[in-house]
């Protein structure tokens, strides 16, 4: 995914080194760098244990409590909530070993991904996932104030595994998961998680 913004940009500054603009090609290599740190793929040891569910996103805890899901799942959840900066891995990963029983893209707005309205108007792409134990998890993909493209890689029907990368956001966005009302949460707001990593919850 960081291919068509990687090449460009080491091959802007090759010729901006090659003419002799030292100064617009320390800002090229600056650039370049950030890019490549951006779409980092780091190794991330997956939980064995059973029963949990792990972190989908890497970033700040920003929202963790009980609501009426009322546009997919429609009942009551806990929603725990995932801001990305831009300085975050933006891989997304599977919370759980499961399939993918309904995908759904919605075009919206581009708020500052942080702000609770933005789960309801931002572009955004959701996930309804139903776990090996039957218990269906949703899962959502929000646009922030600079990301402008939600990428997920699974289709209807595809089963993925617990800590699997099903796709990313670019430049700054938010992940919102909706579990299970018996799933007991395991981290608090402000806590920083790590996608594929973290254990957010316990489903006991």
């Amino acid at each position: 995914e960081g291919l068509p913004f990687l090449i460009p940009s080491a091959l802007l500054t090759l010729v901006l080194g090659v003419i002799g603009w030292k100064w617009l090609t320390f800002f090229g290599i600056l650039c370049t760098l950030f890019i490549a740190f951006f779409f980092r793929n780091p190794k991330r040891i997956i939980p064995t244990l059973p029963n949990v569910v792990i972190s989908p996103a890497d970033g700040r805890i920003i929202h963790i409590g009980e609501c009426e899901e009322e546009r997919f799942l429609k009942e009551r959840t806990l929603k725990i909530s995932i801001f990305m900066s831009i300085f975050d891995v933006h891989l997304n990963r599977m919370p759980v070993s499961g399939s993918v029983l309904q995908r759904s893209y919605h075009p919206g707005k581009f708020l500052v991904a942080h702000v609770e309205k933005s789960s309801l108007l931002n572009e955004q792409n959701a996930l309804i996932l139903e776990a090996e134990d039957r218990l269906k998890i949703l899962l959502v993909q929000i646009a922030g104030l600079v990301a402008r493209r939600i990428v997920c890689y699974p289709k209807v029907g595809d089963a993925l595994k617990r800590g699997e990368i099903f796709g990313l956001i670019r430049f700054g966005s938010r992940v919102d998961l909706y579990l299970p009302t018996e799933v007991r949460p395991l981290v608090r707001v402000g806590q920083h998680v790590k996608g594929g990593e973290s254990i957010i919850g316990y489903r006991g």
